[in-house]
């Protein structure tokens, strides 16, 4: 990686030369990539070895046949997860999961159903699920950068 792709613009907007090269190179983005899938990829894998467990997930929250909805879910978590690590397709990996995660929260975490301790514990689930969208989100614009020729 070059520091030709940053203008001395940005390199004097304030962030060390130092902290941008630690963070902006293959190897900070991949681990970045990892830590933002593997939620996903565990849950799948979960849902994939366990899957009368994942079964039991879905009819929890009302999801019926349940089978295929926990069928949709572990490839949906698969697929994407991979494709974000693998740095393929990253729209469309964290575009599925950023929808997955957004329709899963609403399902999993109506906070506005509960009360006391149990609205913030659900609220609080409900905003770092939010977050993750957010993350996604920007892994795509991180993934559709281009080097500098």
């Amino acid at each position: 990686m070059t520091m030709a792709r940053y203008t001395s613009q940005e390199l004097a907007g304030g962030t060390p030369l130092l902290i941008i090269r630690m963070l902006d190179n293959p190897v900070a983005l991949l681990l970045a990539r990892i830590c933002v899938a593997l939620p996903f990829l565990v849950a799948g894998t979960t849902k994939l070895l366990s899957w009368q467990q994942g079964v039991a997930e879905m009819a929890h929250v009302g999801l019926h046949p349940a089978w295929i909805f926990n069928l949709a879910s572990l490839v949906t978590e698969l697929a994407g997860a991979a494709a974000i690590i693998v740095n393929r397709a990253v729209w469309l990996g964290a575009g599925a999961l950023g929808v997955f995660t957004l329709i899963a929260t609403v399902l999993a975490h109506d906070f506005w159903n509960f009360a006391g301790a149990e609205r913030i514990q659900q609220m609080n689930s409900f905003c770092e699920h939010a977050t993750i969208c957010a993350a996604f989100i920007l892994l795509t614009v991180v993934s559709l950068r281009r080097p500098a020729a």
